[in-house]
């Protein structure tokens, strides 16, 4: 066996078997992240996994600049709501389409939205500087006429599903119970039965607020759709958080609350990752053996070129395993809510985590990675 050595900084290795491609971190795209959930390192719920990108230690931040423009008449768009998905980083156009926003080190999905326009999401580094400007097209149908046309929307859907689809968006842990959907009514339910799914859309953004984390939070659903026939969930949208207001006490339980949730979290994982801390930090990754499909085996190298390229001139470092992965989170248990909800037996001692990747993720400081789409749970 290989020990587990930490690889020297600021130098490039080649993967034996798989060359990682760099990927332009100003490719804009329309689609929006989907999480596949289904046994995973904590409750990636939107109330709780979401917000951890703010959990950032540096104090140093950049400025990224840019203009939103109407990609037909090139005319400036004033008003755009202009934020990084999962912080609370967040402005408006001005009359010119111009926006800044101070950012520190990292990766980020830069989200805007426009009143009769198709949403946009693309890429950014706090390293850009000034990014090429932004061309929104209008949406071609409203969620309302779409509605209206559709004849597999459930009546009272809210009555008959609205606790199954909290269960299953928000969660079901103590500090799931602490939040609270504001605007129930801005949700239409569909019921697939060729495809046997559940489908949830929403007439305008979610308003959901967190009162064991201290967050007010802006969810624009795209979609959610649950399969009955695997039992897994997915969802599509944009979140922007806000602080709540509190007593220094009070903010101090949250801060107490949000470091608990960030342990044993994916953003934990990609940052030990990152830092090459991942055994000092916890985690225990093995691969799916290339034989016997139903073992896996303890990688002792986890920063073997085979599966990692390190640190170099883009200031991010690379991953990719061929197979399966389990990841193990040693420091804590899984919450008891999270195993009742998934039917777990009560006496399972570890997080863990099975992991699929398509192509090789690149993470950046903050721990943000992409593509995201190419890390299945």
């Amino acid at each position: 066996m290989k020990p587990s050595v930490k690889p020297a900084r600021n130098t490039w290795r080649p993967l034996k078997k798989r060359s990682f491609h760099r990927m332009n971190p100003l490719k804009q795209r329309h689609v929006n992240c989907t999480l596949r959930l289904k046994f995973n390192m904590t409750v990636t719920r939107v109330g709780f996994s979401l917000l951890l990108l703010l959990l950032c230690g540096s104090v140093f931040s950049q400025t990224v600049s840019g203009k939103i423009i109407d990609s037909s008449t090139k005319e400036p768009l004033s008003g755009a709501s202009v934020y990084c998905q999962n912080t609370t980083i967040g402005s408006a156009s001005n009359k010119q389409g111009e926006f800044s926003l101070d950012l520190k080190p990292g990766g980020y999905d830069l989200v805007v939205t426009f009143t009769g326009y198709q949403p946009r999401q693309l890429r950014i580094s706090s390293t850009d500087g000034k990014i090429p400007d932004i061309e929104m097209a209008k949406e071609e149908k409203s969620l309302g006429e779409v509605v209206i046309k559709t004849s597999s929307e459930v009546k009272d859907g809210w009555t008959k599903y609205g606790k199954f689809f909290v269960e299953h968006f928000i969660g079901t842990t103590p500090n799931a119970g602490q939040t609270t959907l504001l605007n129930p009514e801005a949700l239409k339910f569909f019921l697939l039965k060729k495809s046997n799914k559940l489908r949830v859309l929403a007439t305008e953004p979610l308003r959901i607020e967190n009162r064991a984390l201290g967050y007010n939070m802006r969810y624009e659903l795209d979609s959610f759709i649950y399969n009955y026939n695997n039992e897994i969930n997915s969802y599509r949208g944009f979140c922007l958080y806000t602080e709540m207001e509190g007593s220094d006490s009070l903010k101090a339980v949250w801060a107490r609350n949000r470091q608990e949730t960030y342990k044993g979290s994916k953003l934990q994982f990609m940052r030990s990752y990152y830092d090459s801390t991942i055994t000092e930090d916890g985690w225990v990754i093995s691969l799916l053996d290339e034989q016997d499909k139903t073992k896996f085996n303890k990688l002792e190298n986890i920063y073997d070129t085979t599966y990692y390229g390190a640190l170099d001139s883009t200031m991010q470092v690379e991953v990719w395993f061929p197979r399966k992965i389990s990841v193990q989170f040693m420091r804590q248990r899984p919450d008891p809510a999270y195993l009742k909800q998934y039917n777990l037996p009560k006496d399972v001692l570890l997080q863990i985590s099975y992991v699929d990747m398509r192509d090789p993720i690149a993470i950046q400081e903050n721990g943000y990675f992409y593509d995201q789409r190419d890390w299945i749970n």
